[in-house]
């Protein structure tokens, strides 16, 4: 999301490209490519074989948003998200604490923004070029 942003403006970017400029390989990049683009957060600039791009602007998408592309929600411990798995939920003092950080993380996920990690990655690639 972050070479899109940063290099996918108007034409977008090529799949090759972003997996050279993040170290992985075409094929895991296909799993990523494809989870969001189900997600609505990019789409091809010109159909099959062309650049990405992003849907909205870097600073509308929140890393929540590209966690949901992934895992839908954000559940630390299994019972936060499924009651029925423990007879114990609702007198729980150790729930009570992973939901309270289970909310922590979420709300640290939704404060942080595409542009957030572009603008920190820009000044990571300033600081290397010196």
């Amino acid at each position: 999301m972050i070479t899109i942003a940063i290099k996918g403006k108007d034409d977008g970017v090529l799949q090759k490209d972003i997996a050279a400029d993040q170290d992985i390989s075409l094929k895991y990049l296909d799993h990523i490519i494809n989870a969001l683009k189900v997600s609505r957060l990019i789409k091809n600039t010109r159909g099959r074989k062309s650049g990405y791009i992003l849907t909205k602007d870097p600073g509308s998408i929140t890393v929540y948003d590209i966690h949901n592309a992934f895992e839908p929600g954000l559940n630390i411990v299994e019972c936060l998200e499924d009651k029925s798995c423990c007879q114990r939920t609702s007198r729980c003092a150790t729930r009570d604490f992973w939901s309270k950080l289970n909310n922590l993380l979420i709300d640290n996920l939704k404060s942080k923004t595409l542009a957030d990690l572009v603008e920190e990655q820009l000044n990571y690639d300033s600081v290397s070029a010196d």
